[in-house]
């Protein structure tokens, strides 16, 4: 059975973007979607007992968001199959262990307790940052929530040669039948090297075709397995965090890795990915890359 796209919702305006997003690229793919809500109601209320018709206010709350986001989606894409789950636990937790059989999961910018002033809510945060699977957390204008730029932005990193985000990129520009714009940034060191004989004055046409070679070693086999995508490589020299914010406005989907490190707890986020949640003008993808605990260097 193909795992479902699992979208995390609690009846906020942020929720309800991701659930469109979700009904679409489900429907997309042709996947089954999970609706899931998380509520810690039981432990705070208890449960009402049997012989009375009193429901705890939670308890109620909780399934009417869901009914509500369940009618939702089959308004919206009457064919697609659709289950629900309402989870007695915090909400990351609920779908960090729905994520262990999903094709990805999908989340808000903001939830309800979100103070207004956070870029992005903690839940977003923490299930992006832990989850085994591709995480999306919906942002950004109507333009591109409905996919009307038909360009999928993926930031290339020093280990994607044919990593998980590439993958996952090229699938995606696939489906939707959309141009993958591939970005590899570079910067000169602070003082060049002139002891170093491919560098001395040259520095900036060496590292960009350092660059280039990157770009082709990653992309190499997602070309072959997707020729029909249109393919735009850049290597452009500026940080990577800065590059693809600003090139997210012009994009439908924005597809970062984070690296995962087996062993260790805690928010595994590169710089890049960090950011990309923070200010993207679209929705990012975080798709994690397990490497062992042993190896050094930090992710995205």
């Amino acid at each position: 059975m193909e795992q479902p796209l699992v979208v995390g919702v609690d009846g906020s305006d942020a929720s309800l973007a991701a659930l469109d997003w979700a009904v679409d690229e489900a429907v997309r793919h042709r996947r089954a979607l999970r609706v899931v809500y998380a509520s810690l109601w039981e432990r705070y209320e208890g449960v009402a007992p049997p012989w009375t018709t009193d429901r705890p206010w939670g308890q109620v709350l909780a399934d009417t968001i869901v009914g509500q986001a369940v009618e939702r989606a089959r308004r919206r894409a009457p064919a697609l199959p659709v289950t629900s789950q309402v989870a007695g636990t915090d909400a990351a937790s609920a779908l960090l262990g729905e994520g262990r059989a999903a094709m990805a999961l999908v989340v808000g910018s903001r939830g309800r307790s979100e103070a207004g002033d956070l870029l992005l809510g903690s839940v977003g945060l923490t299930v992006a940052a832990r989850a085994s699977c591709p995480v999306v957390v919906v942002r950004g204008d109507r333009f591109a929530l409905e996919a009307r730029h038909r360009k999928v932005l993926l930031g290339v990193g020093d280990h994607d040669v044919d990593s998980p985000a590439v993958r996952f990129a090229f699938q995606e520009a696939a489906t939707r039948e959309a141009e993958l714009d591939v970005v590899r940034t570079w910067r000169r060191p602070a003082h060049d090297p002139l002891e170093h004989p491919l560098l001395r004055g040259e520095t900036g046409v060496y590292l960009a075709e350092l660059a280039s070679e990157t770009l082709d070693k990653a992309l190499a086999a997602g070309v072959r397995e997707y020729p029909g995508v249109r393919v735009r490589r850049s290597a452009v020299e500026g940080t990577a965090h800065r590059i693809l914010t600003e090139r997210s406005a012009a994009a439908d989907l924005l597809v970062v890795g984070a690296r995962r490190r087996d062993g260790l707890f805690g928010l595994q986020l590169g710089r890049v990915a960090h950011r990309a949640l923070h200010h993207a003008a679209c929705p990012v993808a975080v798709v994690p890359q397990w490497r062992p605990a042993t190896e050094e260097g930090e992710a995205g």
